[in-house]
């Protein structure tokens, strides 16, 4: 009995018509779309695009087939401390809808390596929860060819419009901490944030600009500073900005996350600047570490956990939903952010 599915267009198609065009057998298409290795790379990325071209998608979807009762998160680091928030949020929803979770570790910070899309595939998830600024299109293709939805948690990047996302609200978050530092007297105010090529690190730096502006405060090209998010980044450029003349150095710096705040406390310590005496800092994240520093720490509470929630939940639903109904809008979800006030941040010492 030939396999029938339903194009985009409602037309009827086989994929024995897909085969042909494809210039190999059925057992080949067969192995494609179940994810084996055995198949030559060329002709996989064949079958697959003439399968996205058709708009393949698998008659009942996910519930016409037994699957494994799993939800995938994948990172492309778990080094920081972030990480285990977003994992607790997918977790708790998992164990609500009687999943597993697997954790996998894969590529870098913008997308995923063409390993990890030839594991999922045979892992066949009930849906992907992927921590990365952005998919690779064929990615993408390939696993809506196999109705496994994917949804991306976006703390780092600004995804394209027809993927699904979970995301936080980095300008308002930067420009909370800023307003708060010059609400309590401060005008030499740094940022120190992520990478330049990381949309969230121009968000809040953008945020930053907004606030330094609308108080009329100058900004110092050498007061905005991209790192790379950890504690030695942070470190390394507050070095840089504690080690200039007293009257000339920030009284206030704006990290880009709580690690690189850690980062800033050590240098200030190490140059004898007491915190938040003469120096005042902000982070970004409100991670459990932050409310036990010495001194506790200011921050903008990104919600980790929940961003986490949603996006499984997210998943899940993508994957009840019927292939044959017209679809709904990408959804895109940014949830607040909101300022933290603690004991590392005061009004400037009297010049």
């Amino acid at each position: 009995m030939r396999n029938m599915e339903t194009d985009v267009t409602g037309d009827r198609v086989t994929l024995q018509s897909v085969a042909e065009e494809a210039g190999v057998s059925l057992s080949t298409i067969s192995k494609v779309l179940n994810g084996r290795t055995d198949v030559a790379a060329a002709t996989r990325a064949r079958v697959e695009q003439l399968l996205a071209d058709r708009g393949y998608v698998r008659r009942g979807g996910p519930r016409s087939e037994a699957r494994p009762g799993l939800i995938e998160i994948v990172f492309h680091e778990l080094d920081r401390i972030w990480s285990m928030e977003l994992i607790d949020g997918v977790e708790r929803v998992a164990k609500e809808h009687g999943l597993s979770v697997v954790l996998t570790v894969s590529g870098s910070r913008h997308t995923p390596d063409d390993e990890w899309i030839e594991g999922v595939m045979r892992r066949r998830p009930v849906g992907v929860v992927l921590v990365f600024s952005e998919i690779a299109p064929e990615h993408r293709e390939q696993l809506r060819s196999r109705a496994i939805p994917f949804v991306i948690v976006d703390p780092a990047g600004d995804p394209s419009p027809d993927v699904p996302s979970v995301g936080s609200a980095n300008w308002s978050g930067g420009l909370a901490a800023t307003r708060h530092l010059i609400e309590l007297g401060h005008r030499r105010i740094a940022a120190i944030t992520g990478p330049e090529d990381m949309m969230c690190s121009l968000a809040r730096v953008d945020g930053y600009r907004s606030a330094m502006n609308s108080a009329g405060a100058s900004i110092d090209p050498e007061w905005i500073r991209f790192g790379d998010f950890h504690v030695s980044g942070g470190r390394k450029h507050a070095r840089e900005l504690l080690a200039r003349p007293a009257d000339e150095r920030p009284t206030a710096i704006f990290a880009g996350s709580d690690m690189q705040a850690l980062g800033v406390l050590e240098a200030a310590r190490e140059a004898g600047i007491r915190v938040p005496e003469e120096l005042s800092i902000v982070g970004y994240d409100d991670i459990p570490l932050a409310q036990w520093l010495t001194p506790r720490l200011t921050t903008v509470h990104q919600p980790l956990r929940r961003m986490g929630e949603e996006a499984a939940r997210l998943a899940i639903r993508l994957s009840e939903e019927d292939p044959a109904e017209p679809s709904r809008p990408t959804a895109r979800m940014d949830l607040a952010t909101s300022l933290v006030v603690r004991d590392s941040t005061a009004a400037p010492a009297a010049s």
